[in-house]
């Protein structure tokens, strides 16, 4: 009898060790999120909260095989918690009835200036682009750019091209007008801004944004900065749209700020939040996660957005279709 028990006890208490200690991770995770506590390394921990809102719900269904109810209690709260936070972004959501003319932008990283230019310019050209908004963008790019076509497609442009990584730009179909470029505090990223006047709208100031990325610790403060100094719409005045390589997930505390001014995500409003745009891509074992965005006043109606891989390039290219108020 005693043999029989004390093993039955020992598999109990392991058992609910094993239970706590998984609930764990979540848990915490879920406060931060919920807190947008991130400081340090959970910057860049939390651009993973998709994957991990999926192990939630594994950790879930052991706590109730295993008949544990306070560990189930507590998965069942961080699940409901993680996926409620992330699932919302693969459903399209209502839009603004807009009688306006169709603008399609997209956005691309094309780091360091090596992004297949042909490609990018074919995919300016399938999809009838009226805005493109480039980052990392060099003299080198915008030579082979102009080589590949694309100042046939958008003749109006606003560029700030750079060596290295800090390079802006903007080009359009239509005229730009009050074009400019500032410098980021961080890594002295620069942002090329205009307002682009489509037929039948009203002027939408488009900024091609690249704030810090918060690679390692000691740039984390330079990465609060720079979202922080984003331009934040302006619910009762000029449409604004900002895109860009944001170097931010819709996990992270600042970005949701920025769109708490007046701004929409348009992947998320499309129900293509769940995208990823960053791998990266060459065989390193890392998920892809969501840090390139096209940010909408809430006035604009987004119609659909699709990511596309550009050979050259360890973004992938967003492409936003919007339907803008009629003037």
């Amino acid at each position: 009898m005693i043999d029989t028990v004390v093993p039955h006890r020992l598999d109990h208490r392991a058992a609910t060790i094993v239970c706590r200690l998984a609930v764990v991770p979540g848990a915490a995770w879920a406060v931060v999120r919920l807190g947008g506590l991130e400081r340090g390394p959970l910057v860049q921990a939390l651009a993973f909260t998709p994957y991990v809102a999926a192990g939630s719900v594994l950790v879930l269904a052991l706590t109730l095989a295993l008949r544990r109810r306070w560990p189930a209690v507590v998965a069942a709260v961080t699940a409901l918690t993680l996926v409620g936070v992330v699932a919302p972004r693969a459903v399209a959501s209502g839009q603004p009835a807009v009688d306006g003319p169709a603008l399609r932008l997209l956005t691309a990283n094309l780091l360091k200036g090596g992004a297949d230019a042909r490609a990018l310019v074919d995919l300016v050209r399938r999809h009838q682009v009226d805005v493109l908004a480039v980052q990392e963008f060099t003299p080198q790019a915008q030579a082979a750019l102009d080589r590949a076509g694309l100042a046939d497609l958008l003749p109006h442009r606003q560029l700030n091209p750079e060596a290295g990584t800090t390079g802006s730009g903007l080009y359009a179909r239509h005229p730009l007008a009050a074009g400019g470029f500032r410098r980021n505090s961080g890594f002295a990223f620069t942002q090329a801004y205009a307002t682009v006047t489509v037929p039948g709208a009203p002027p939408v100031r488009v900024e091609s944004a690249h704030p810090a990325a918060p690679y390692a610790l000691d740039v984390v403060d330079d990465w609060f900065t720079d979202l922080r100094a984003q331009p934040r719409a302006t619910p009762a005045g000029p449409l604004g749209i900002l895109a860009g390589d944001l170097n931010a997930t819709l996990d992270h505390a600042p970005l949701r700020a920025l769109l708490d001014s007046g701004y929409v995500d348009a992947a998320d409003a499309a129900g293509a939040g769940l995208a990823g745009t960053w791998g990266p891509y060459d065989g390193d074992p890392i998920p892809p996660v969501t840090i390139d965005h096209v940010l909408v006043d809430r006035r604009i109606a987004v119609d659909a957005v699709e990511v596309h891989r550009v050979r050259g390039t360890d973004h992938r290219a967003v492409l936003a279709r919007l339907r803008l108020p009629g003037s």
